[in-house]
């Protein structure tokens, strides 16, 4: 027997909100294969899978139309998002690495009282604005799902 998940538990289980799969839904990226008799969406495994191929997309910096017409033309197989998502992940490792670099230059410095040069300072903002634009849209995420679930709270009262 198949498993079923409503668009509530998908969004728990994703981390995406109730908003975005409605508007996936609406704008025909990402739709259920089913409805309940109460009209509830329901998604299956497969469903899963074409939201996952649709996250990785995303995380490539694909806009929403340029993932649907990926989707509808079969541009990338599922291996090949994987690999491009290995090497997203390795470019963020290094941006890391970098920032750690940096931070322990700067470091060393300081317990030195040594002086910190202008060049320094910029070199060490730039790779934590490298390093934080991840976390930007994770913060605005956890913010969406803050507000669809006040939204549902009020919905029932």
């Amino acid at each position: 027997m198949q498993q079923h998940w409503k668009v509530g538990d998908l969004a728990s289980l994703t981390g995406l909100t109730v908003r975005t799969l409605r508007y996936y839904d609406q704008i025909g990226l990402f739709s259920p294969s089913e409805h309940s008799d109460s009209g509830h969406r329901m998604y299956n495994e497969a469903d899963i899978q074409r939201l996952q191929k649709i996250l990785s997309l995303k995380d490539l910096g694909l806009s929403l139309e340029e993932i649907k017409r990926v989707l509808e033309g079969q541009t990338y197989s599922s291996s090949e998002i994987v690999s491009i998502q290995i090497e997203r992940v390795r470019k963020q490792i290094k941006i890391q690495q970098k920032l750690l670099a940096e931070l322990e230059r700067v470091a060393e410095k300081m317990n030195q009282q040594e002086p910190l040069s202008i060049d320094a300072f910029l070199s060490l903002l730039e790779s934590m604005k490298q390093s934080q634009e991840k976390y930007v849209i994770a913060h605005r995420l956890n913010w969406e799902r803050h507000l669809d679930l006040l939204g549902e709270f009020l919905n029932d009262k």
